[in-house]
């Protein structure tokens, strides 16, 4: 992420990395938080902290959504930060920890998404179902994952849906998929039935599932991609924040990372706070979130509707950085190639 690593990437290496000077200029942003603090002293600002010092600073019922994608009950270094694997018990208590804080600072409406492995699923369910109402469970499929020989192949995640109370917003409209048509199907007039016949093919747009089959999880040709190791991808987060919350909402990540969280409310009209524990993590966020200003595009979202993996076309020649159509995922990925 620094100076050393820079020199070492290939040419093509789309990965953002934080120069020394970067880290100098970028720190100076970073919000402490030792007392108890307004919404105007803390909103759209990257918090770098451990969380467990922050929450009871926060003020209360001031979070529409809140994302959240805790370190996994497995061992993971994040930079100077390491995580250890527990008893899942022991899990248990420790999301319970930060989980049962989180309801005081959530307006009455409010939505959280909480992220998980298939080994942190049960727990993760167990602790949400003493604080919110569960409304779902998402599983997205990561598509690419190591082998194993004497067990499945892990390549998908969770995410629980839940709620304050029954009374949520939910957007179903923002977050419909558009689809291609496999076997159109046409009425006794000939006429095309829930398809449209367009220049590029024949799609369908569809009501979103819980199983999230079009999610990419960036990689070093990706423009969006960092050094995070459990980095999530952008359209992934967008779909959440569509459909839970309102342009001017507030979106609060506890556990930022490198950012994703932040850069995607921003580049969607919400406001933001994030929490994390690394500095490297936090630069990286703030220099995320500068890059919006140039590029405001999502991957695999263009017109208002999500698409497929590889069924958005490229419509890159004659448009500016700022307004082009971003290609879906893996097409782009594969024309850099």
């Amino acid at each position: 992420m620094r100076d050393d690593a820079i020199k070492q990437r290939a040419p093509r290496n789309r990965t953002i990395i934080l120069s020394d000077g970067d880290v100098s200029s970028l720190r100076k942003r970073l919000l402490k938080v030792d007392r108890d603090v307004s919404v105007k002293e803390i909103e759209n600002k990257t918090i770098h902290q451990d969380v467990f010092e922050v929450l009871e600073h926060l003020p209360d019922s001031f979070v529409d959504l809140i994302f959240v994608d805790p370190p996994y009950n497995l061992n993971k270094t994040f930079n100077d930060t390491s995580f250890r694997e527990m008893e899942s018990e022991k899990y248990e208590e420790w999301l319970d920890s930060w989980v049962s804080k989180l309801v005081r600072v959530l307006k009455p409406h409010a939505s959280v998404y909480i992220c998980g492995d298939w080994k942190s699923s049960a727990a993760i369910f167990n602790v949400a179902k003493k604080y919110f109402k569960i409304q779902n469970r998402i599983t997205f499929e990561r598509e690419k994952g190591r082998g194993a020989k004497s067990n499945w192949k892990n390549c998908s995640e969770d995410i629980w849906f839940c709620t304050l109370s029954d009374n949520y917003y939910f957007d179903v409209d923002a977050v419909k998929m558009k689809r291609k048509v496999i076997a159109p199907y046409k009425d006794h007039n000939g006429d095309a039935k829930d398809w449209e016949d367009t220049e590029d093919g024949k799609y369908r747009i569809t009501f979103p599932s819980n199983m999230w089959t079009d999610i990419t999880i960036p990689f070093w040709s990706m423009p969006e991609n960092t050094d995070h190791p459990t980095q999530k991808p952008e359209k992934l987060v967008a779909k959440i924040i569509l459909a839970s919350s309102k342009p001017g909402d507030m979106v609060f990540d506890p556990f930022l990372g490198s950012g994703t969280t932040s850069v995607v409310a921003k580049k969607l009209g919400r406001q933001y706070v994030g929490i994390e524990i690394d500095e490297q993590y936090c630069c990286l966020a703030e220099k995320r979130l500068d890059m919006t200003e140039d590029e405001k595009n999502i991957q695999g979202y263009s017109d208002g509707v999500f698409w497929e993996r590889n069924t958005l076309n490229e419509q890159m020649s004659g448009a500016s950085t700022k307004n082009r159509v971003r290609i879906s995922d893996d097409l782009f990925i594969n024309k850099l190639l």
